[in-house]
């Protein structure tokens, strides 16, 4: 059987078509090179931190946030507190602004004024997290009738009227727990804005999944409507996801070197390890677990151990089943400008040193 002849077109093209796919070969990625191209933005490690912050810490204490107040507390050279402000989150509002005033306690830091704020979410009904921190939110220390006042003042009312009259992005504000204070504040009134330096939050996952539901972390869930508002505010937001925080694992022995401490408050933090050890047996059957807020206060403090990507970040608001979650664009889908910072790589080693070291300074 005679084979057809090939035009002189088509032998070019097949000539061509062979060209290119040596050319493709030739030019193949590396795995890494693949990995990081199907990933999308890397995760570079982050610059070290210079001068001093003025803060405004948010907060729902909840056993992580009064070990990340005592660790913000005690870095008198690196962070001016302004005020705590205080919203629902954890425990309701009552039990939360006392357990606020409680760690001011313990830090020996009379002069940090607590303010209560909004006692339950935007626009939905609070969930509360009080089978993990217990029914007092502080599971684990001996507890006591705090001394220092609550402020009159409203939460919200504090932050507009300290932004107004701050400088350009001369504040960061740190939000410890739902996003009901700094979102309300923003919506009220825009034009505080150029004060703030940055928002720094404990939000989200995206490799990890969530801890209230498959899809959603505590914080966003309680109020994704108030997170969404803060992600689309136009301030730069930085996010220490469950991604870089379950990177910083507690265990037993990591617990030991708090109880040697000689002070009150390396007794407090290693009976809230201990309490929330046990959580991790009852709820996973091993002593372990995540320790969250305080990464907040190490990004503040010590940046360089983390490592993060500048990505564009919206909240679900709408789903049936993902209601919460942080959907985190990598590659550029949505082509809008990066609205975040996103730290998803932790130093567990050089955390835990550093919260040693914080917490060895207070009383």
């Amino acid at each position: 059987m005679t084979r057809p002849l090939l035009s002189r077109r088509a032998l070019l093209l097949g000539a061509s078509a062979a060209g290119l796919a040596g050319m493709a070969w030739a030019q193949s990625p590396s795995p890494a090179e693949l990995a990081q191209a199907l990933a999308g933005t890397p995760a570079t490690r982050l610059p070290p931190a210079t001068g001093k912050r003025q803060v405004i810490i948010d907060t729902d204490p909840g056993q992580d946030d009064a070990i990340a107040l005592l660790m913000a507390m005690a870095a008198t050279d690196r962070l001016d507190i302004k005020a705590l402000t205080v919203s629902v989150g954890n425990l309701p509002l009552a039990v939360t602004e006392k357990n606020a005033r409680m760690v001011r306690d313990w830090a020996n830091r009379p002069e940090i004024p607590v303010y209560a704020g909004y006692p339950r979410p935007l626009v939905r009904e609070p969930i509360f997290a009080d089978d993990v921190h217990g029914k007092t939110g502080m599971e684990g220390p001996t507890l006591h009738e705090p001394r220092g006042p609550l402020m009159p003042t409203h939460a919200v009312q504090y932050i507009i009227e300290t932004l107004r009259a701050a400088p350009p992005k001369s504040i960061t504000l740190v939000g410890l727990g739902p996003l009901t204070n700094f979102a309300a504040a923003l919506n009220s009134a825009p034009d505080i804005k150029p004060a703030i330096a940055e928002i720094v939050v404990m939000d989200g996952s995206w490799g990890v999944g969530g801890n209230i539901t498959p899809a959603a972390t505590f914080n966003v869930y309680a109020d994704p409507e108030a997170a969404s508002i803060v992600f689309r505010s136009g301030v730069p937001v930085t996010v220490m996801s469950h991604d870089a925080a379950r990177r910083v694992l507690l265990t037993p022995e990591r617990i030991a070197p708090f109880r040697a401490m000689r002070n009150n408050a390396g007794r407090v933090v290693a009976d809230i390890f201990d309490s929330m050890m046990a959580y991790g047996l009852r709820r996973r059957g091993v002593a372990v677990g995540p320790i969250y807020d305080p990464c907040v206060i190490a990004y503040l403090l010590k940046p360089e151990l983390f490592k993060g990507a500048k990505v564009s970040v919206d909240v679900e608001t709408k789903g049936e089943f993902t209601t919460g979650a942080t959907v985190v664009d990598f590659r550029g889908y949505n082509r809008r400008t990066p609205n975040t910072l996103w730290i998803s790589e932790a130093d567990s080693e050089g955390f835990y040193a550093l919260l040693q070291a914080q917490i060895a300074r207070l009383p």
